[in-house]
Parts: C-alpha cells; structure tokens; sequence
C-alpha cells in the first residue's frame, strides 16, 4: 500500500508514540478495485454519522468505543472521518495498528472523498419524530 505523510500520535495508555501513515483517496479507489481490496472503517463521530446518508462501499462502522469488530490481519485497513485533518480516523488507526493491523487513515476523509465523486453507498440516516399534537401552534 502506497501511503503519503505520516503523523504520529502518543498513546494513552502508555505514552509510547505510533505512527499513522496517511493513504490518498486515488490510491484507496485503485485498491478497492484490485484482487485484494482494503476493509474500509468508518470511523466517524457520532453526529456526522448519524445525519449522514452516505457511507464508502462496503464500510464497517468502528469509532474505536468498544470491543473491535472481527478484522482481517491479511488485508490492508483504510479508517477514514468527516474531518479534514483526520483525527477520529488517526486515533481509530493507531489503535488498531497497536493490535496488529495494517491500518491507515484516508487523507481528506469522507468529504474529499465526495468531492471527487468517488464510489458510495446509501445508508440510513435517522428518522425525525414527528411533532407532538399542538406543538407547531403559535
């Protein structure tokens, strides 16, 4: 997997710095259509995800809360966000390289992505209760 800059973040935990290789969005569209495609994280915070409709192919929801989803250590993961500086998708990435996987984060995130017209699929956004009986009256 070919990846640009790298960041390094210190760990919580242990106060031991990982370093977080970036990968362009041209580079994870190129791999998603070879023989062994990337498992795709959304990492997401909560309200971005929630409202939005759009999520990458095939993309598994992971925020780095709780215990992490069955991965494959014999692929590459590319976790990606909704902020341009790739903070939530940079410490869902240093997590899951300290477990062993060959994580990257997506440069630009979700937005760059669809700014490039970039493949997607629909996901259900929440649904908006309905207005209780009188509440619109003046």
């Amino acid at each position: 997997m070919r990846t640009g800059p790298v960041d390094s973040l210190p760990w919580p935990d242990n106060n031991t710095v990982v370093s977080i290789p970036r990968v362009s969005k041209e580079d994870v569209r190129a791999q998603l259509e070879g023989t062994t495609p990337p498992v795709l994280i959304d990492a997401r915070l909560k309200y971005p995800y929630e409202h939005s409709t759009v999520r990458l192919p095939g993309a598994i929801r992971f925020t780095g809360e709780g215990p992490t989803p069955s991965l494959p250590r014999d692929r590459d993961i590319v976790v990606y966000d909704s902020d341009p500086h790739e903070l939530a998708s940079s410490h869902v990435a240093a997590l899951l390289i300290r477990q062993g996987y060959r994580a990257v984060s997506l440069k630009g995130g979700i937005v760059d992505w669809l700014t490039a017209n970039l493949p997607t699929e629909t996901k259900e956004a929440p649904k908006q209760a309905p207005p209780e009986p009188g509440a619109l009256k003046g």
